[in-house]
């Protein structure tokens, strides 16, 4: 199936929706370091980005008039910093915005389906009515903001239109919730999830279900089978991750720090300079909200800051409360990328690019589920034209 993705970072939902089946055509990115990491990706040869075409540059730039009709999938994750925690919290006032450039981009090429990514800052009580105005805007692309128009009044417009049979291009849009780890991620990563399906492809879709709980690896710690795993010793046993609300421990446990990095060589022994990006960065240290993200849990969300993150996601905590940072490879496995997919640039920027990215094995959870019922649904729709024209 055709795909074009749009904000693509260092790779990893356009990684993901490859592993699903999607052959990425266009891929767009602003940032030269993450267009290099996939420019050089492709040009090894790397099979999960091969024959992409990277356009660098502002998306709202980019000419899609060559992109032939049949897109079954636009992809993307607009910059989150309109919405973060961590940021100003201007959303439609941040220049930074892109998510009305990204439902131009889907009024212009009328895909199938989209799977749009983005912080969980979105569901911030501050944000309610923007959230429900990026709902609409991407339910009902082809109604457009006017030159001038405020998105108050955009938000009035579509509301209206959102009640009425007007427009010939509409989407059902289902946004969701979910925490990264809960799919096997080793990582707590909430984000946001817009996923909608041209309401002419009957889908039949929902969310996927989580397949890995805290509950489940609360249960490995206390039995003692997630310690033996791992030959830890008896006196670095005592932790337990917390369990939280209805956490189900039939399911499979949470991958831990431990799980994800354990098999990878000390990466200041003479073994880790024979790992792709497993190089030693100095300079980490711990301090009061500044402690990392400790081995035997899932990591904090790595976060596209360097040194200064708030919390020291960047920085992995031994059981002996020693703390150093991540090298690129540790935290590309945080963020479940293929071991042999290079993340160009020093270490500062390629952490950037894995803090802003999708973890590839959640990218590819959701999207082979949207493969699925996308081909369940021309099956659908091929078998009623044929009763029909057998009618």
């Amino acid at each position: 199936m055709r795909s074009v993705e749009l904000f693509a970072g260092g790779g990893g939902l356009t990684l993901g929706t490859h592993r699903a089946g999607f052959s990425t055509e266009v891929v767009a990115e602003w940032n030269r370091w993450c267009c290099d990491t996939l420019r050089e990706n492709r040009d090894a040869g790397y099979p999960l980005v091969k024959g992409i075409d990277v356009r660098e540059g502002d998306v709202r730039d980019v000419d899609w008039s060559g992109v032939p009709d049949g897109i079954d999938l636009v992809s993307g994750g607009p910059p989150c910093q309109p919405f973060s925690a961590g940021g100003k919290g201007n959303a439609a006032d941040d220049k930074r915005d892109m998510f009305p450039a990204t439902t131009e981009v889907i009024r212009r090429l009328r895909p199938r389906a989209f799977i749009i990514e983005n912080v969980r800052g979105l569901l911030r009580p501050g944000f309610s009515d923007y959230y429900s105005y990026i709902q609409l805007r991407l339910a009902h692309p082809e109604l457009v903001a006017a030159n001038g128009e405020s998105w108050g009044d955009h938000f009035d417009r579509l509301q209206a239109e959102h009640t009425s049979v007007h427009t010939d291009l509409k989407y059902n849009v289902l946004p969701t919730l979910v925490n990264a780890a809960d799919y096997g991620v080793p990582q707590q990563r909430w984000r946001v999830f817009f996923v909608g399906f041209r309401e002419d492809v009957d889908a039949e879709w929902s969310f996927p279900r989580p397949t890995h709980s805290a509950g489940a690896l609360r249960a490995a710690q206390e039995d003692g089978s997630y310690w033996d795993r791992h030959e830890v010793a008896k006196k670095h046993r005592a932790f337990r991750v917390r369990e939280g609300k209805n956490s189900d421990p039939s399911l499979k446990p949470w991958r831990t720090v431990r799980d994800a990095i354990g098999d990878l060589p000390d990466p200041n022994s003479g073994a880790g300079t024979k790992v792709l990006n497993h190089v030693p960065q100095p300079g980490a240290r711990s301090y009061p909200g500044h402690t990392g993200s400790y081995i035997d849990a899932p990591a904090k969300a790595l976060k596209a800051g360097v040194h200064g993150v708030p919390g020291g996601e960047n920085m992995l905590r031994d059981v002996d409360e020693s703390v150093r940072y991540f090298t690129v490879r540790e935290a590309a496995r945080l963020q479940t990328f293929p071991d042999d997919y290079r993340l160009h640039g020093p270490w500062g920027e390629a952490m950037r690019q894995l803090g802003n990215a999708v973890p590839v094995d959640l990218a590819w959870i959701v999207a082979a589920s949207v493969r699925e019922h996308l081909d369940e649904a021309a099956v659908r729709a091929d078998q009623a034209d044929w009763r029909a024209r057998s009618a």
